[in-house]
This record gives C-alpha cells, sequence and structure tokens, in this order.
C-alpha cells in the first residue's frame, strides 16, 4: 500500500495485501514503497501537535536551506552587478536587472505557479494510496511544463517594447532586453525543475533538492564570476553574462534533481498513464493549478508593478528597491519552505481523509512561518542601514535601501502568514477562492493605495511600499480565515478527472 510501510501493517495486525500483478497500474508502486513515503512516521506524528511540529521542522529544514540557496543564487547575481565598474555601471545594472526580470517572471508565473499545485495533487494520491493518481499527477506536470516553455519562447522576444510601453529608463532597456534573452535559454529547465521539485517535496523526499541547489550555488557564483567580469580570457558581459550563468545553472538544476531523486521518481514515471497528449486529460489539473498560477502572477506583478514604479521616480530609486525587495524576498524563502511542507502534510491528510490530523499540520505551519518572519522583521526595522551595506558601497544607494527596509519590516509577518495559508489551502485543492482573494487584496487595495501615496500624496518610495503592506496584511488576514474554515469541515480529495485506459 502505498504511503504504509510493512512495520506500520505489523503493528496493526494487519496482513500485507496480496501482491499487485506485474504490469498493473500500481505494480511498480507497491514494489517500491518503502522507499517511496515513509508515512508511518507521517501518520504517527499527525496524532498530536508536537509531534506534527518536529516532522515538519524535520521536513522543512532542507527545503527551506534549499529555497534560501535558490535565493542566494540570485543574491549573488544583485551583489555582481551592483560591483561593476564605472561611475553608473552598477545603478544602470541593478535597475536593468530588476525590471528583466520582472518581465521573465511575469511571463513564466503562470506557469510555474500551475505546475506548483503538483504537491498537493500527488499528496492527496500518497495519502489515498493511488498509485495511478500519483503516476498522472507527475506525468501530466512534465508534459505542461514542456508546453508552457514553448508558449512562453515567442512573447518573451518582445522584451524591448514591453519595456518601453512601461515607461522603464533609456538606459536600462538595451542590457535588461540582453539579459531576459539569455535567461530565454534555460526556461525549459526552470520549468522541468519546478515539478521534480514539487514531486520530491510530496514523496517527503528533500534532500535531494538541497543538494542540487548547494552544488548549483558553487557553480553560479563562479560563471558569474566568469561571465560578468570577464576572467580567464573571456569577454566581459555585464548583466547579460548574469543572464548566461543563470540558464546553465537552471540546466544543471533540472539534471541534477532528475538523476539524485532518480530512484524515488521511478515509479511515478514507469507507471503507465494513457492519454498523456489528449488535451481533455489536463482539465482536471488545470482547474485546480490554473488558479494557483494566476493568484502568483497577481502577487508577482504587484511586486513588479512598484519595481516599475520605483523606474518612474528615478533609476536611483528603484536600485535601491532591487537591494531591499531582494533581502525581502530572501526572508521570504523561509516560510516558503515551510508553505510548502504545509501543502505535503494537508494532502496526505485529506488522502486519507484525517480532518484532525490537517488541522494540526495548519497549526504547526503557521506557528513556524510566522514565528521564524517575526524575528526578520526586527533586523528590517532595527538595522535598515547595514543590511543595505552588504549590497553596495555606494552611500546614496545604501540610503534609498535603508529607506524601505523598515516598511518591508512591517509587512513580513503577513507575508509569512499569506503564504503558508496558501500551501494549506493548495494541499486542500482549494484554489479558486484565494485566487479572488490576492485580486482583490494586491489589485483592488494595495496597489491603488501605493500609487496613491508615492505620487499624489508626495510620499515617494516609500508610498510604494506602505502599498504593499496594505496590500499583504488584507491577504493574509483573509487567507487565515478562509483556512481554518476550510479545514474546520471534512475536504474531500481532488478528482484529476480523464482516464484514457
Amino acid at each position: 500500500m502505498l504511503g504504509v510501510n510493512r512495520d506500520e501493517r505489523a503493528s496493526k495486525g494487519g496482513e500485507d495485501p496480496a501482491p499487485t500483478p506485474a504490469g498493473s497500474p500500481a505494480g511498480d508502486f507497491g514494489r517500491a514503497e518503502d522507499h517511496l513515503s515513509p508515512d508511518a512516521e507521517s501518520v504517527r506524528a499527525a496524532q498530536s501537535f508536537g509531534g506534527e511540529l518536529r516532522l515538519q521542522a524535520k521536513l522543512a529544514a532542507p527545503l527551506v536551506l534549499a529555497s534560501l540557496g535558490t535565493m542566494a543564487m540570485g543574491t549573488v547575481d544583485t551583489l555582481m552587478v551592483g560591483r561593476l565598474p564605472g561611475e553608473r555601471e552598477a545603478e544602470i545594472g541593478l535597475a536593468a536587472v530588476t525590471s528583466g526580470n520582472v518581465v521573465f517572471m511575469a511571463a513564466a508565473m503562470f506557469a510555474t505557479g500551475t505546475l506548483t499545485a503538483i504537491d498537493g495533487l500527488l499528496s492527496q494520491a500518497i495519502g489515498a494510496s493511488d498509485a495511478r493518481g500519483a503516476a498522472q499527477a507527475f506525468q501530466r506536470g512534465l508534459v505542461l511544463s514542456i508546453a508552457f516553455a514553448l508558449l512562453l519562447l515567442p512573447p518573451l522576444g518582445f522584451v524591448a517594447p514591453i519595456l518601453r510601453m512601461l515607461d522603464q529608463p533609456a538606459e536600462t532597456i538595451e542590457p535588461a532586453t540582453g539579459y531576459v534573452f539569455a535567461l530565454l535559454a534555460g526556461l525549459p529547465a526552470f520549468l522541468v525543475f519546478v515539478v521534480l521539485r514539487q514531486s520530491l517535496q510530496a514523496l517527503q523526499r528533500p534532500r535531494a533538492i538541497l543538494s542540487v541547489v548547494l552544488v548549483t550555488n558553487l557553480l553560479n557564483f563562479g560563471l558569474d564570476y566568469l561571465l560578468i567580469f570577464g576572467k580567464f580570457g573571456l569577454p566581459a558581459m555585464g548583466i547579460v553574462g548574469s543572464g548566461w550563468a543563470s540558464s546553465a545553472c537552471r540546466w544543471a538544476m533540472a539534471l541534477g534533481l532528475l538523476w539524485l531523486g532518480r530512484d524515488a521518481l521511478r515509479p511515478l514515471w514507469s507507471t503507465r498513464v494513457p492519454g498523456l497528449l489528449q488535451l481533455r486529460a489536463y482539465a482536471g489539473m488545470l482547474r485546480v493549478g490554473a488558479p494557483v498560477g494566476v493568484q502568483n502572477v497577481l502577487e508577482f506583478m504587484a511586486f513588479g508593478g512598484v519595481s516599475m514604479l520605483m523606474g518612474w521616480i528615478s533609476p536611483r530609486a528603484q536600485a535601491g528597491h532591487a537591494v531591499a525587495i531582494n533581502l525581502a524576498a530572501l526572508s521570504f524563502m523561509v516560510p516558503l519552505g515551510v508553505s510548502s511542507v504545509a501543502a505535503v502534510r494537508v494532502g496526505r491528510a485529506v488522502g486519507r481523509g484525517d480532518g484532525p490530523g490537517g488541522r494540526r499540520a495548519a497549526q504547526a505551519s503557521i506557528g513556524l512561518g510566522a514565528g521564524f518572519m517575526s524575528v526578520t522583521a526586527a533586523l528590517f526595522i532595527a538595522l535598515p542601514a547595514l543590511l543595505a551595506g552588504l549590497y553596495t558601497d555606494d552611500p546614496e544607494l545604501i540610503a534609498a535601501a535603508a529607506l524601505l527596509l523598515p516598511v518591508a519590516g512591517a509587512f513580513q509577518i503577513f507575508d509569512g502568514l499569506q503564504v503558508v495559508c496558501l500551501g494549506l489551502l493548495r494541499g486542500a485543492g482549494d484554489t479558486v477562492v484565494p485566487m479572488g482573494i490576492n485580486l482583490v487584496g494586491y489589485w483592488v487595495l494595495g496597489f491603488p493605495a501605493g500609487y496613491l501615496l508615492a505620487f499624489e500624496l508626495g510620499v515617494g518610495p516609500r508610498g510604494l511600499w506602505w502599498g504593499l503592506v496594505v496590500g499583504l496584511a488584507s491577504v493574509a488576514v483573509v487567507l487565515a480565515l478562509r483556512t481554518r474554515h476550510q479545514l474546520a469541515r471534512r475536504v474531500e480529495r481532488v478528482d484529476l478527472g480523464f482516464d484514457a485506459s
């Protein structure tokens, strides 16, 4: 049985079920059950809050480190670009990387968000001992990742017109365009990596993810040094070199994760799933995943829109924002890792029909995420100049970033709460209503408030960030109420629908 090992069955006085016939849908999964999912530990842990908290901390630690490692690659990129030689090279480079990343990630965010839903769907299948359902989620996710990459490549070829339409500083458009073109080479690997990562999270096998991210960080540092500054006879490519380094690292991450996770993932790709190329096979997955993609776009574009509006104020304001938002995003990686565990723990509880276990999982994950963000809030408020000085030696740029960091401190706990609640709801298969909450919170309340404060009331860069506080606070509070309401009742497992067999 998937998700319950032989020891647990023996402890319950039960007998092993009859062997699954070779070649049947559950056959490969059944033979690999002992290393696929240590669900005996999961089920026992879910019986008490303390056990759940300990298990979540154990599962979250490598995922948090992996999330921090992924973010560290972007931090290294920012640090190195911030040290480009020349009077204005660093300022223009940081602004160009910021605007280029906004365009690239805005295009990719729907795809990555949709694929992120795989961990909840796969976890529900594991909890329900449904081998074919787990294989369906995984294999359809891989097909979707390639389809998304093919669909995104053409529109991303129009970076320069998009940046001009967004009224970005003229001197940043050419380097930002070259940077995005370099990133396109790694787009397919980026999306495949998301599928592999979410699947290993659902299988509660996070160490392979951490190992790949740690090794790739070293590779990224080396490639950034070689390509940005032109070492060992290579041409100095500036921020375009950073883009090529990122693409190379994304291929290394996808291939490395495929290799290190091959044993855990083998039952997912060896189980036969008919109808992979039939469009109607994806209706159920898109029904759950597409709203996650939309809500990710809404949130990202709110933050990305602030980045663009900073360019309306000045390149220095945009560069200061780049430093401050990078620090805020770095702290965000911790509750993001907890959110991934939350989706898996609630998904497994839903799959096995364990309502109390799902509620204990929610309490533990909210405590972990909000607790950490309270620490970072204090640091951002108390030490803004010191933290900004880690990125640049320019005193004016430090001052621009330090102006914003105390505001980031005001939204840290809300940011942690909202992302953990999104993970909990994703594990329960509830994604449509959270999408609507994001739409109202960020675009009806937060973004307009920031624009009004910054430009109409003359508050400037801090006004844009206070708008983020409004958006995050409203989203976090309503999502927390939604989570409480959903997990208080029996949650049914998501039906992926079409089966061609």
